[in-house]
């Protein structure tokens, strides 16, 4: 068995703007990009042109780790929280206070970046799309 495990991030209508915001604090890469007007359209029910431009999926890659990016669909449920969140492990502690400021920027923080007896510096932030962030020091400073 191949498996793959990446994260998906799925925002309200922000996907484009989300996806800025991780080229730029993660220094992502987008390896592809397909709105949803460029997929299958249903003549029964068209979409307007900001429907359109919305993010079907977009696949990044930050560092060696694919993750998704894309705008939640119409009348599709959705819930905020925590139970899911995303780990970022650099090796400094410097590295970490780097992610954990850009990250907090209009966002909020849950846990104050600090060392812990498991790491030289941890901390946890909820980014202004709502996804929440673990930031892991590996080694030590």
């Amino acid at each position: 068995m191949n498996l793959q495990v990446n994260p998906y991030i799925l925002v309200d209508g922000s996907a484009e703007e989300a996806i800025a915001f991780y080229q730029e604090v993660l220094g992502a890469k987008v390896l592809f990009k397909q709105t949803m007007g460029e997929g299958p359209q249903n003549p029964e029910s068209p979409m307007t042109e900001q429907e359109k431009a919305k993010i079907a999926h977009a696949v990044l890659l930050a560092g060696e780790s694919k993750f998704f990016v894309g705008d939640y669909e119409a009348g599709m449920p959705r819930s905020r929280g925590n139970s899911i969140n995303v780990c970022l492990s650099v090796a400094t502690a410097d590295e970490a206070a780097q992610l954990y400021t850009a990250l907090k920027a209009g966002g909020t923080v849950d846990i104050e970046l600090a060392p812990t007896y498991y790491s030289p510096a941890y901390g946890m932030v909820t980014d202004k799309f709502g996804v929440c962030f673990q930031i892991f020091t590996v080694n030590g400073r």
